[in-house]
């Protein structure tokens, strides 16, 4: 985790608050018409601990969550990566689209990495 360069640091976790912000915004939208907001609260808290631990390792913020929700987190952003790979692989070269979701894929890499090296101290 040492050798992120610092925009690689930047661009991470402004990944993370983008798709936490788009999140939310999609859980509003479901809790106004009434749909099922499961799947979108598990993955809006694992996108909260991503965001924590990047922040706890690279800027020394404390975090508060335990081995359990960590162990959980890295199991619902591991899970994200067939559905953002998809979307990538159909992307067009160049596109913004693409840049966003090479963004994505690596902040969600970086954080996956991070969880488990605080799981093995």
């Amino acid at each position: 985790m040492e050798n992120v360069s610092h925009i690689d640091k930047l661009e991470s976790i402004k990944s993370f608050q983008s798709t936490i912000g788009k999140s939310e915004k999609a859980l509003a939208q479901m809790t106004q018409k009434g749909a099922s907001t499961t799947l979108i609260k598990k993955r809006l808290k694992a996108l909260y601990i991503g965001l924590a631990i990047l922040e706890n390792v690279w800027n020394h913020r404390p975090h508060h969550y335990t081995q359990e929700d960590l162990a959980e987190a890295r199991h619902v952003l591991t899970g994200l990566f067939p559905s953002i790979e998809n979307i990538y692989a159909k992307s067009k070269a160049g596109s913004p689209q693409r840049t966003l979701l090479e963004r994505r894929i690596k902040s969600l890499e970086l954080a996956v990495q991070a969880i488990d090296d605080l799981s093995n101290e």
